[in-house]
């Protein structure tokens, strides 16, 4: 099952909001807790996707979630957000996902708006004769209450956690603390009677009528007037807790009867925490429930559900099964099982890779950083080194092509055989400048940076799958191989001849060039011949006209660019144009560089025919020019042929199981699988979801590096199987 995992960060970025408005939240949980959950899910078979509850959770959703319209399995969201800001924050979620018509785990709008609300939650308990302290509320200092008894505890309605908790025996405390915390949080304070004796926690698990509740937590207090504060549940492991709590049978029973008919009037989902205290004369009191108790592993929750029999994924995993139960009446299978390696490959992949993916971002970073444009041998080789070092220790061996012009060619192999089942491409040059160069940043839900799309999240994501193979204990059965050449931007002028041999020894190609938005795999490719054409005019023509040689060129240019419109098979681009003078004289000569991409062979021979004609024409009314038609690179294009597409429908086989959505794309950029001899199965854009290739905002999507690993090391191993 898909599954959204949905959170807030710790503050508001003014990016993910209109305006910044009313109490910003207090509350929430810390990537690392996340990523806890999100691996918890990921054990259990689901696919899962962080995403921040900001402005742009709607959009984030609508890519991800499945269309149960179209006949999709649904999905579900998991819901850690506690909210940004204003009112009722653990409602804004729940609310959003009413209103796209996403299932979600947790309480409703209306169960939050009042569990949220401790004078309402009080009200509702009164009304159903369920025990609770006495209350007063306090909308100012001065106001007065004649019924009013001391010792009380003074707390703003509204916050969660025990924040501003005080307990005060007098007016004139009691006036001094409710001032403060008006000031602080902006909203009334309840004023409770306060129940000296012993405190628990209870947690609850399921939908009415199956109720269950987990073995009762007992606050172990130094003293009976003492209360847990902020700071207390902060610390390490919290204050100390016994479970279960040492009560009578009765009282047990008595306590799980409150709890049950607390969390059914209140009309919460799924699971809460019931917070009690018991007075001298074992009198039970109901303080208030958490419709968004902490799923922290220091949290009363789990040390209960421990108890119980629960590790932490089967508990993370069983609130999305009652979840799922309640509204599709039935649970969803999970594989959550005590040994990660008997599950399916998919589900032990996602979860080391979830386990594993800041490690994988930060090696990413550093690829990034480094500016690898074609001609940095330094940098260029650099990397290599450090790929090198990360396959060694993965098994690998590895041979080195010595390249002058460019960086090393390196080929790695785990294995001592002729064949390959599979050969992996990439390259580690970028066509980035010197001064072109875009760091590594994220930006919501992408990663920004130069090469980031076209190789070096591609990088990443073999990386992590051939780790994921490894912890699964299935890197061995594969004869894996790896080419990282370093002349893409040239258009693979000096590697094709490897690339040719190398695909010869392998039953399988495959390219990490990054997939479309849209989850695309590239099947086709368009072939790309760059020219380099030079003008040069004779000294007398330069000398009869200030501009030189510029008018001629500026016509040639308008040529192309006629050629150019309504293109739909090819693109025609010029790159350069560079017009100088000799000894200081008018241009007389000029270097033109322009790539064409075309999708048949047939097409760029068509274009090559035009090119000639257009810049050897000689232009009306100017004098002959000298002109060299120089092609530096080309490479063919690629087209589907059928061992392409049976390679194809078996990736789509095990991107189904995954709960990827693959489709078919053309890529216009070309890359080496071009020079795959064409009766070998070979597919592209295995990397990460990517756009913007070769511009400042050239990008990928954060957990498609994940998605991408898990299914590229289910397609190495199933390419060891055929």
């Amino acid at each position: 099952m898909k599954v959204a995992l949905i959170y807030n960060e710790n503050e508001i970025d003014p990016n993910d909001v209109i305006n910044v408005f009313g109490m910003t939240t207090k509350e929430h949980y810390s990537k690392k807790a996340v990523e806890k959950v999100a691996q918890a899910l990921e054990k259990g078979g689901h696919t899962v996707k962080v995403v921040e509850g900001d402005i742009h959770l709607a959009d984030e959703l609508r890519e991800f979630m499945p269309k149960v319209v179209a006949g999709d399995t649904p999905g579900m969201v998991f819901n850690m957000a506690y909210g940004i800001q204003g009112q009722n924050r653990y409602t804004h979620v729940p609310a959003m996902m009413e209103m796209l018509g996403i299932p979600y785990i947790g309480s409703g709008p209306a169960g939050h708006a009042i569990v949220q609300d401790k004078v309402m939650t009080k009200i509702v308990l009164q009304k159903n004769n369920i025990p609770t302290p006495g209350f007063w509320v306090f909308r100012t200092p001065d106001d007065k209450h004649d019924d009013l008894i001391f010792p009380v505890i003074v707390k703003p309605k509204l916050e969660s956690t025990s924040m501003g908790m005080e307990v005060v025996d007098n007016w004139d405390d009691l006036r001094a603390a409710v001032k403060v915390q008006i000031e602080k949080f902006q909203q009334d304070i309840l004023v409770e009677q306060f129940i000296s004796g012993r405190e628990f926690a209870v947690g609850v698990l399921g939908n009415f009528p199956n109720v269950d509740i987990l073995p009762i937590v007992e606050i172990n207090l130094d003293n009976p007037d003492q209360i847990q504060t902020i700071s207390d549940k902060k610390k390490k492991g919290g204050v100390d807790k016994t479970c279960p709590a040492k009560l009578s049978k009765e009282k047990t029973e008595e306590m799980r009867q409150m709890c049950i008919n607390a969390f059914s009037s209140l009309g919460l989902n799924d699971y809460s925490r019931v917070d009690f205290r018991m007075d001298k004369d074992e009198n039970l009191y109901i303080l208030e429930l958490n419709s968004m108790a902490s799923l922290g592993q220091g949290g009363s929750l789990f040390y209960a559900a421990k108890t119980a029999g629960y590790t932490y994924e089967s508990l993370i995993n069983k609130i999305l099964d009652v979840a799922v139960i309640r509204y599709f009446g039935s649970s969803v299978p999970h594989h959550e099982t005590e040994t990660d390696l008997t599950q399916p490959l998919r589900v032990v992949s996602r979860t080391y890779l979830r386990g594993h993916l800041q490690s994988l971002k930060e090696s990413l970073r550093d690829f990034v950083n480094l500016n690898t444009h074609v001609y940095n041998l330094e940098h260029v080789n650099q990397l290599g080194g450090l790929l090198s070092k990360r396959l060694k220790h993965l098994g690998f061996e590895e041979q080195i092509h010595r390249e002058l012009d460019v960086g090393d060619f390196h080929y790695f192999t785990n294995h001592s055989e002729s064949q390959n089942d599979v050969l992996i491409i990439s390259h580690l040059d970028t066509h980035y400048g010197p001064d072109d160069l875009i760091s590594y940043y994220e930006n919501n839900d992408q990663i920004i940076g130069s090469g980031i799309a076209e190789s070096k999240g591609g990088l990443v994501v073999m990386l992590g799958a051939l780790h994921a193979l490894r912890f699964a204990k299935k890197l061995r059965k594969i004869k894996c191989a790896v080419l990282l050449t370093t002349d893409d931007s040239l258009g693979g002028r000096y590697s094709k001849r490897l690339v040719n041999e190398y695909s010869k020894k392998s039953k399988y190609v495959i390219g990490l060039k990054s997939g479309s938005k849209d989850g695309g795999i590239i099947t086709t490719c368009y072939g790309r011949s760059d020219y380099q054409i030079r003008f040069t005019a004779t000294s007398s023509q330069s000398e009869s006209d200030i501009h030189g040689i510029i008018p001629v060129l500026a016509k040639k240019l308008h040529a192309l660019e006629k050629l150019s419109k309504n293109e739909e098979d090819y693109k025609l681009r010029t790159t350069s144009v560079i017009a100088k003078g000799s000894h200081g004289h008018t241009p007389n000569y000029a270097t033109l560089s322009l790539t064409c991409s075309y999708q048949t062979a047939k097409l760029g021979e068509i274009l090559d025919t035009k090119i000639q004609t257009i810049m050897k024409k000689r232009e009306e009314g100017s004098k002959k020019l000298d002109v060299a038609i120089n092609k530096i690179q080309t490479r063919p294009p690629v087209l589907e042929e059928p061992s392409d597409t049976k390679f194809y429908e078996m990736v789509e086989d095990l991107a189904k199981k995954h709960d990827v959505k693959i489709k078919k794309h053309c890529q216009i950029v070309s890359s080496d699988i071009s020079n795959v001899p064409s009766e070998l199965p070979a597919l592209d854009g295995f990397g990460p979801l990517g756009h913007n290739y070769r511009s400042p905002k050239e990008y990928i999507l954060h957990d498609s590096i994940l998605e991408r690993a898990a299914l590229l090391a289910s397609v190495l191993y199933k390419c060891s199987e055929k």
